[in-house]
C-alpha cells in the first residue's frame, strides 16, 4: 500500500498539534457567602483602560476563565464592594464572606501569596490606623485634638511608606513591587514616586503595569512641586469661561472635588474655614469639580456654602483639567504661589491651616 507524502505530512502536523502544550489560562472559582448579586464584574487593566467581563453568579458562586498576559492586580466588582487580587495564569480559588473581604481565603496565585505576606508584615501598622480612624467623629469639633490625631496618622503613614520602600528594594523584580509603586503614584509627589520607581528592575519597568506607571510619572512630573501651574480655561456655574492665570498675583488653592465624593464634602467645611481666615491675605480658592451633573454640582456648592470660584466641564473623572494635573483620587489640592508656581500639594485638615499660616503671616 502506498502512502502519499502529503498524507504523511498532514498526519505529522496533526500529531505535532496534539502534542503542543495548551496555552496557559487563568481561572477563578469563587464561593462568596452573602453575595446576593446575579453578576459580578471582573476587570483586567489594559493600556489606560480595562477589559471587563460580566460573570453570572448563582448562590454566591461563580467561575471565570481567561488569559493573563503577566502577573498583575485585577478587580472583582460587586454592587457593594470590590475585591483586589493578584492573578496569573493559574487556577485560583476564593472562599469567604462578601461582608469580610479582608478575610477571604485566596489560593492558587503565588503573586497573591506574596502580597498577602507583605500585608501580614505591616499588620501592626494597619491595626493602629484602624483604631485611630473612628476617633475622628469624637474630635470633629476640637481642632487641637483633630490636629493631634492627624499627626498620629501621618506618623503611621510614614512608617508604612518606609516598609513599602524596603520591600520594593528587596524585591525589585516583583509584580507586587510594581503595583505598590503604582499605588504610591495615585497621590504621592513625583520625586518620591520616581525615586522608588528607579528601584525596579528594567524587566519590571517593561511590564504592562510598569509602562503605565512610566506614563503616569510623566504626567506627575508636569504637576510636581516647583513646577509652573498648568494653565487652563473651564466654565463656571453659569458656563462663563474662567482662566486659572486670571488669579496670578494671589496664593491659590486649586481644589479638586465632587458632590458625590464623601471625603470631599467632609473636607469642604475645613476649606471654607481656611478661606474665611486667609481671604484678606492675598489668598483664594478655585474649585474644580469632577461632577457630571450640573444640578448636583450646583446644589452641593450651595449646601456647603462655598463662595469661591467653581469650574467644571461636567465630564466626571474625564475632566480635562483633572487629567492635565494627573488627578486619580479626590479630594486633592495644589497650593500655587502668586508667581504661578506649585508650592504644596494635598493640603487637608490642620495641615492646610498650618501651611497657610506659615506663608501668609
Amino acid at each position: 500500500m502506498k502512502i502519499h507524502t502529503k498524507t504523511m505530512l498532514a498526519a505529522a502536523l496533526l500529531a505535532a498539534a496534539c502534542n503542543q502544550p495548551k496555552a496557559p489560562s487563568a481561572s477563578i472559582t469563587a464561593e462568596l457567602r452573602g453575595l446576593k448579586d446575579s453578576v459580578v464584574f471582573i476587570s483586567i487593566p489594559v493600556a489606560d483602560s480595562a477589559k471587563t467581563d460580566t460573570v453570572p453568579v448563582t448562590d454566591g458562586k461563580f467561575t471565570w476563565t481567561g488569559n493573563i498576559s503577566e502577573p498583575q492586580k485585577i478587580y472583582i466588582g460587586t454592587s457593594t464592594r470590590y475585591i483586589e487580587l493578584f492573578m496569573e495564569n493559574t487556577a485560583v480559588r476564593i472562599n469567604g464572606n462578601i461582608d469580610s473581604t479582608d478575610q477571604l481565603v485566596i489560593t492558587g496565585s503565588a503573586t497573591q501569596d506574596a502580597r498577602k505576606a507583605y500585608e501580614n508584615s505591616i499588620a501592626d501598622i494597619t491595626k493602629q490606623e484602624e483604631a485611630l480612624y473612628p476617633r475622628f467623629e469624637e474630635v470633629k469639633d476640637n481642632d487641637t485634638a483633630k490636629a493631634a490625631l492627624e499627626e498620629s496618622l501621618e506618623a503611621l503613614r510614614l512608617q508604612r511608606r518606609g516598609r513599602a520602600k524596603a520591600y520594593i528594594a528587596a524585591h525589585p523584580e516583583s509584580p507586587v513591587s510594581v503595583s505598590m509603586v503604582a499605588d504610591m503614584a495615585v497621590m504621592d509627589e513625583y520625586a518620591e514616586v520616581d525615586s522608588v520607581y528607579r528601584l525596579l528592575t528594567p524587566a519590571a519597568q517593561e511590564t504592562a503595569t510598569g509602562k503605565r506607571l512610566a506614563a503616569r510619572l510623566a504626567i506627575l512630573k508636569k504637576s510636581a512641586i516647583g513646577q509652573p501651574m498648568i494653565d487652563f480655561t473651564q466654565g463656571d456655574v453659569d458656563g462663563k469661561p474662567v482662566r486659572l492665570s486670571d488669579f496670578k498675583g494671589k496664593y491659590v488653592l486649586l481644589d479638586f472635588w465632587a458632590s458625590w465624593c464623601g471625603p470631599c464634602r467632609a473636607e469642604n467645611p475645613n476649606v471654607l474655614k481656611a478661606y474665611n481666615k486667609f481671604k484678606d491675605k492675598n489668598f483664594t480658592v478655585v474649585g474644580v469639580s469632577l461632577d457630571d451633573k450640573a444640578d448636583k454640582w450646583k446644589e452641593a456648592i450651595q449646601q456647603d456654602g462655598m463662595p469661591w470660584m467653581q469650574v467644571s466641564d461636567l465630564k466626571g473623572f474625564r475632566n480635562e483639567v483633572a487629567q492635565q494635573y494627573g488627578i486619580q483620587a479626590i479630594p486633592f489640592s495644589f497650593l500655587i504661589d502668586p508667581q504661578g508656581i506649585i508650592i504644596a500639594k494635598e493640603l487637608r485638615g490642620a495641615k492646610l491651616h498650618t501651611q497657610l499660616a506659615e506663608i501668609l503671616k
